[in-house]
């Protein structure tokens, strides 16, 4: 699968927690031809996280030119991946709890940035306050990584 490469350890841990769980990582599936804004998706029935690799990839202006405007386009596409990732581990990690939001506590606050991406997902899911928590946990892969362990391990 592409979309290892741009990987971190931290997000390889995350992959084998979520694998240890009974899931699947999956690249490029039809799901994502629905439009190019979509990065990933979790099927709960199949247990499977798809990473939408090829929308990433032109979300972050990646073509695999060696120049030094090219390095800085996989750094750029790698974050997008990284964050497709850890928010569908998200609601990995949601599902492991029953379904339930995790508790992280109520301090934690999503970047207002976040907030088209917030609509756009809640209406494909119906389930603002998990998307909320996703969009917050996928820029704490630390924090992620317990919170899959505490209810999936």
């Amino acid at each position: 699968m592409e979309f290892i490469e741009f990987l971190d350890k931290e997000e390889l841990e995350i992959i084998s927690i979520v694998e240890k769980a009974g899931y699947k990582t999956e690249e490029n599936d039809p799901l994502c031809l629905l439009s190019e804004r979509y990065v990933g998706f979790l099927k709960k029935k199949q247990k499977s996280i798809i990473i939408c690799t090829d929308n990433i990839k032109k979300k972050g202006g990646y073509k695999i030119l060696r120049t030094m405007r090219a390095k800085s386009e996989f750094e750029k596409t790698a974050i997008h991946m990284k964050k497709a990732l850890r928010h569908e581990a998200v609601h990995v990690a949601q599902e492991c709890n029953k379904g339930k939001l995790l508790d992280i506590g109520k301090k934690l606050s999503m970047n207002p940035a976040k907030n088209e991406a917030l609509k756009g997902s809640t209406k494909i899911s119906g389930e603002e306050e998990k998307e909320r928590q996703a969009y917050i946990l996928e820029d704490k892969p630390k924090m992620l990584k317990r919170e899959l362990e505490k209810y999936c391990l």
